[in-house]
C-alpha cells in the first residue's frame, strides 16, 4: 500500500505568474533534490508526491503535479547522474538546478540556505516516475478553478486557500492519491 504527500511550495512560485520552479523538477523524469526534506525521508518507491503553486498576487494557488517515487539517491550519485540538474547560474542571472552540492560533496556558493541545514538536505535525492503536469493554459486554469473543491473533497476539510486545507503539507492514502491523480489526468485530456 502506498503513501503520498501533497506540499505547498514557497511564495512567488507559480508557473505562470511567478517565479520558475526548480525544486521539485517537473519535467519527464521528475526529481526532488533539496526541498522537503522530512517528505524526501519519508516516501519510498512506489509513493507518491503532490505539488500545489507557491502563493502570488492576484492568481489563484492550484494543485500543479504530481508524480510516483521511482528511486532515492545520495546527493553526489544524482550529481553524478543528472548533470543538467546540477545547481547553476544561467546567462540571464536565473538560478537553477536542484542538486546542491559541488563535486567535491560540499555545499553549492548558490545554495543560500542555512549551512546547519545541509546535511539532511542533501539525504534522500528522489527521482520520479509517471508524472502528471498541469503545462498548457487551459490545464493551468482547470487546475486554479477546481484546486479547492478537489483539495476539500479529498481532504474532507474546507478552506479559502490551499494552506486552510491542507497546511503546509498532508500526507495522504490510497483513495487520495487516486483521486488527485485522477483528477489531474482529467484536465489533461481536456474534460
Amino acid at each position: 500500500m502506498s503513501k503520498g504527500y501533497i506540499y505547498t511550495t514557497r511564495g512567488g512560485f507559480d508557473p505562470e505568474r511567478g517565479k520558475k520552479l526548480k525544486d521539485p523538477y517537473l519535467g519527464d523524469q521528475p526529481t526532488l533534490g533539496a526541498c522537503m526534506p522530512n517528505i524526501r525521508r519519508q516516501v519510498v518507491p512506489g509513493d507518491h508526491i503532490f505539488l500545489v503553486s507557491g502563493k502570488v498576487k492576484d492568481a489563484l494557488q492550484f494543485v500543479m503535479a504530481g508524480f510516483e517515487v521511482d528511486q532515492k539517491l545520495d546527493a553526489m550519485l544524482a550529481y553524478d547522474l543528472y548533470p543538467q540538474h546540477r545547481l547553476r547560474q544561467l546567462e540571464n542571472g536565473e538560478v537553477t538546478g536542484n542538486i546542491i552540492v559541488t563535486a567535491q560533496g560540499r555545499q553549492h556558493p548558490l545554495d543560500t540556505h542555512d549551512p546547519s541545514t545541509f546535511a539532511r538536505r542533501i539525504e534522500n535525492y528522489v527521482t520520479g516516475r509517471n508524472p502528471v503536469v498541469l503545462t498548457s493554459r487551459r490545464e493551468i486554469q482547470s487546475g486554479r478553478d477546481d484546486t479547492l473543491y478537489v483539495l476539500s473533497h479529498v481532504l474532507g476539510k474546507k478552506g479559502r486557500v490551499p494552506k486552510d486545507i491542507m497546511g503546509r503539507w498532508s500526507r495522504l492514502d490510497d483513495r487520495q492519491i487516486r483521486e488527485l491523480r485522477d483528477w489531474l489526468v482529467s484536465i489533461k485530456a481536456g474534460h
